[in-house]
């Protein structure tokens, strides 16, 4: 598989990326250099993607390993506390349904935050099992108790 290969996947996927950046990534800075590793890990493990799934899958998959590997290594202090999370709503009353969605999903837990996100793609439980290593009975699991806690957190606000 060649170079001209991987960015032209790389090109067409890029939003899964950006997207998980911003769910995973505090600060601007923060975001810039989990994408730069995002970016330096697909290229290193391409010439080990066979094919045997999407590309868009297996770019999850690196992306959300790279992500919870790097959090693991930095000690940071997540973002879940919901009185935090209430403070900055009332402090930023302009801010649109997405922005809302985005700061509410990041009051997840890690593995939840990306249950949501692959179910808002159109992944399947199986799929999304998949990926995170988990049955697809525990996505399901996970998917109800998540969207129970995000409506929740919304309908306070």
């Amino acid at each position: 598989m060649s170079e001209k290969d991987f960015l032209a996947r790389l090109k067409e996927h890029q939003g899964i990326i950006y997207k998980l950046v911003h769910l995973y990534a505090d600060t601007e800075e923060d975001k810039k250099d989990l994408y730069q590793e995002i970016l330096l890990q697909a290229w290193k493990s391409y010439p080990g993607f066979r094919g045997e799934s999407k590309f868009s899958t297996w770019l999850y998959r690196l992306c959300l390993n790279t992500i919870f590997t790097l959090q693991k290594k930095v000690n940071r202090v997540e973002y879940t506390d919901t009185r935090q999370f209430e403070e900055t709503f009332s402090a930023e009353p302009d801010m649109n349904e997405t922005e809302r969605l985005t700061m509410a999903l990041r009051t997840l837990a890690e593995t939840d935050r990306a249950v949501v996100s692959l179910h808002l793609d159109g992944y399947s439980n199986q799929e999304i099992g998949n990926i995170l290593g988990i049955t697809p009975n525990l996505v399901g699991v996970k998917f109800h108790r998540a969207k129970q806690q995000l409506a929740s957190l919304l309908k306070n606000i």
